[in-house]
């Protein structure tokens, strides 16, 4: 898969010397020969992979060697550790070399989420005078740090990234093109949801509350009393999602696209893209969706109020509002002309291009720790 290509691409052949200078690497106990920031992804070839080899093949173009990726934290003994995901971090922090410092990306979670989530919170609040930085995806998981008492100076608030390259809107023949690769009719309304919302890595049969499978499938039901709909699902575990689609008669296609590429040409086909999450860190797919023309709904989780401009460059609702959901998908489906809500919205999205997002990671999070 992409990921795994990047992953290797990555892999240090030597350090080049950068900016940061050789008193800087002595000063963070590095040599020439490795990288000075090591960031921690997940061996699932999903969100996580894909924000931690996309963030450092960005860095590195902008600063060679600067970054490696890797799934093993325990290779890492010097320098700056940047977990990709808080929970790997609480996992993994009694383990470390005390010679490192440590960052963690924040990108959901709080304490309503369940009692093992609040579980969660509490060992990671623990842990963060142990941290040098947390990075937050998104205003409401900074204000939420904030809140809880993490002193403000230790964060840094940095989009997920998004391939405005690859996820780009399609010509009307590439539209045509993967509408007739799944069967969808031209009067079908194309609704697509590619987030992984069942529990685990197997069909998803058991749903995940916090990505609201439910308030999607709710929503679906009652736009297809008035729309001919098609669902076009993507991602791993969604057999909750349809098995209850297939429960309301409503036409549908999954398909786990294994490339980077492929999931890009999966948006081709969409009318619409619907979020109906409780808690989200992004989703990537707000972003793609963004960037490929796709008008989206989405509930007030994630990037997607810093992102959104409601009613110019998409459509925000409150949590579980499925009433405004199905109003507000109604009337942009209805909605005679929409190239301005796309153009404005690709434009907005362009604020999280991965190089800008390596950057942000390079000025604001990893210069500043390797000068201290």
């Amino acid at each position: 898969m992409i990921a795994r290509a990047i992953v290797s691409r990555l892999k240090p052949a030597g350090y080049a010397a950068t900016a940061f200078g050789h008193r800087a690497l002595a000063r963070a106990g590095l040599s020439r020969n490795r990288p000075p920031v090591g960031i921690v992804i997940e061996r699932a070839d999903w969100a996580i992979r894909w924000w931690g080899t996309f963030t450092a093949e960005e860095a590195n173009r902008i600063e060679p060697g600067m970054a490696q990726v890797t799934t093993d934290p325990a290779c890492l003994t010097s320098g700056i550790v940047q977990f990709g995901s808080q929970y790997h971090w609480v996992a993994w922090r009694r383990f470390l070399s005390p010679r490192c410092k440590f960052v963690t990306t924040f990108f959901h979670g709080k304490p309503e989420d369940g009692p093992e989530v609040a579980r969660h919170i509490d060992a990671f609040l623990k842990s963060v005078p142990k941290l040098d930085r947390i990075v937050a995806s998104a205003s409401l998981a900074r204000d939420r740090l904030l809140r809880w008492g993490v002193p403000g100076d230790k964060i840094s608030l940095i989009p997920i990234g998004c391939e405005t390259s690859r996820f780009v809107p399609p010509t009307p023949a590439e539209r045509d093109a993967q509408r007739v690769r799944f069967g969808i009719a031209p009067h079908e309304v194309v609704i697509g949801s590619f987030q992984k919302d069942g529990e685990g890595w197997g069909e998803g049969d058991v749903p995940k509350p916090i990505k609201g499978p439910d308030v999607f499938l709710a929503a679906v039901e009652r736009l297809a009393k008035r729309n001919p709909i098609f669902v076009l699902l993507s991602g791993p575990a969604r057999g909750y999602v349809k098995r209850g689609l297939e429960t309301l008669n409503v036409r549908y296609a999954h398909d786990y696209a294994q490339d980077r590429d492929a999931l890009a040409r999966l948006y081709h086909a969409l009318d619409l893209y619907l979020i109906t999450s409780r808690e989200e860190g992004g989703p990537m797919a707000l972003m793609e969706s963004m960037a490929s023309g796709v008008p989206v709904v989405s509930t007030r989780v994630g990037m997607a109020p810093d992102l959104i401009a409601d009613g110019v460059t998409g459509a925000l609702v409150d949590v579980d509002d499925i009433d405004a959901l199905v109003r507000r998908a109604e009337a942009m489906l209805e909605a005679p002309d929409k190239t301005v809500m796309t153009a404005a919205a690709r434009n907005a999205v362009q604020a999280t291009d991965w190089s800008v997002v390596a950057r942000r990671h390079i000025d604001d999070v990893w210069r500043p720790l390797l000068a201290r």
